[in-house]
């Protein structure tokens, strides 16, 4: 049996771990997952289909967590742990004596605010077995994990699973997000300035698990997970900076925008960024090409 901790409350770390276990293989159907998480999102079966839910009891402070998270973890018995994003959990509430003896620790690594972040290590955090360093880290995350890590490895071509019933979706222009309402509604207004500024005005869906009060009307409103198989006939596709979005729309980069939003300790300014610097650099090899004659990249 595999088990996941995914202690953030948002969607974004169960996508990633679904999309790790299809990409690694055999897990999917083939070995029992059971998986530890907050969110609301391991509710729905699209999301979380196929795996053993467990929720820690509300309202426990640090201690408590840990507490749950140890007795959970040595009743499941997993003969491994995979640990999403955060390396001791999003409170530092993961130690080393959480896990399980015997127990293998696989950490997957994605941007963090380390300065934020390296603040809530516990004295005694997890030994990670390996860790696979899904994007690019900042100097001082990736020496943490090359001192707490058995071995660290890049795996940055994670693949979705395809979707159940694929559909070519409603063109136009996409705005994706599966965060608060209030961001939603930036999105929105970020769309359609930039239409304005454009000149056009394109058939607006937004692709959200609800419709946020405020959405103008003339707005669609498409719940549909995953979302971005619509990406394929979308003219635009909006959305925030967070790791799925980048990724998953990365063969739609010529036509993805990205507003960055602040968190206490992803970094989706400094994704975005990159994403443009990729960006502007095939841009530029390209227009090197077609002046050498040697055509398109």
């Amino acid at each position: 049996m595999i088990a996941c901790y995914a202690s953030g409350g948002g969607l974004g770390h169960l996508t990633r771990l679904r999309a790790y276990l299809h990409t690694t293989g055999p897990h999917e159907g083939a070995t029992p997952v059971t998986v530890l998480t907050p969110s609301p999102f391991a509710a729905d079966p699209r999301v979380a289909g196929g795996w053993t839910v467990r929720r820690a009891p509300a309202g426990l402070d640090r201690a408590g967590l840990t507490r749950w998270t140890a007795a959970t973890l040595a009743e499941t018995a997993p003969r491994e742990l995979i640990i999403d994003a955060f390396p001791a959990g999003l409170r530092g509430e993961l130690t080393a004596g959480s896990v399980p003896p015997g127990t293998t620790v696989t950490h997957l690594a994605r941007l963090l605010r380390w300065d934020a972040y390296s603040r809530l290590l516990p004295a005694a955090p997890p030994r990670l077995d390996r860790t696979l360093v899904l994007e690019p880290l900042a100097a001082e995350h990736a020496a943490y994990l090359r001192a707490a890590s058995g071995s660290v490895t890049v795996l940055d071509d994670l693949t979705d699973p395809p979707p159940d019933s694929p559909d070519g979706g409603p063109g136009g222009w996409l705005i994706v997000h599966a965060g608060p309402d209030a961001e939603i509604l930036e999105l929105a207004a970020y769309a359609q300035d930039m239409a304005a500024l454009e000149g056009v005005r394109p058939r607006l869906t937004l692709v959200a698990p609800r419709r946020p009060a405020g959405l103008p009307g003339e707005i669609a409103h498409l719940d549909r997970y995953p979302a971005w198989p619509l990406a394929a006939r979308a003219e635009r596709i909006v959305t925030a900076a967070g790791f799925n979005a980048v990724r998953q729309f990365a063969p739609w980069r010529d036509r993805h925008r990205m507003l960055p939003f602040p968190r206490n300790l992803d970094d989706q300014f400094r994704r975005a960024a990159r994403a443009r610097s990729l960006d502007g650099a095939l841009s530029g090899a390209r227009a090197e090409a077609r002046a050498s004659g040697a055509g398109d990249l």
